[in-house]
């Protein structure tokens, strides 16, 4: 945040300005545990999180624990999603990008935090799933040589 103004995520510049939907099939293989903080908010379903929700979910969780400990954003929207005016007749090509979103796969750990208790972690992570419409579940990192 400058001053007050929200920056949301979106890539500097883009290979392709329009891109096929896909499908979100399958699990995370990639980014499934905690690799940086201490706790995490992994994904239970898959989903679609646009730019505007993951930057909620952070002012939700940096307003909560106050200033004490570290967020790490593990997710990024780098797939624009195209939309055509409304009432508008079919045919004439794919519409123009309105925004852009993160591909997520359950399984997918999307935030992390160190620095702060657990309780104070279970929270803030409770607050930010609020803002994502995805199922989520609070995890702790694992420790090495051990399963849980």
């Amino acid at each position: 945040m400058e001053g007050g103004r929200i920056t949301m995520l979106l890539p500097k510049r883009v290979k392709y300005r329009r891109v096929h939907r896909g499908r979100m099939k399958g699990k995370a293989t990639r980014g499934n545990v905690v690799s940086n903080g201490e706790f995490g908010l992994q994904a239970l379903s898959p989903c679609w999180i646009t730019s505007n929700q993951i930057e909620a979910a952070r002012i939700a969780m940096t307003r909560y624990i106050k200033r004490g400990g570290q967020v790490w954003i593990k997710i990024f929207p780098d797939k624009p999603v195209t939309k055509k005016p409304a009432e508008v007749r079919m045919g004439s090509g794919k519409g123009s990008p309105e925004f852009w979103v993160a591909v997520v796969k359950p399984g997918r750990v999307m935030f992390e935090i160190a620095g702060v208790s657990e309780e104070l972690a279970r929270e803030a992570m409770r607050l930010a799933s609020h803002k994502l419409p995805v199922k989520c579940k609070f995890i702790k990192k694992e420790e090495m040589g051990g399963e849980k």
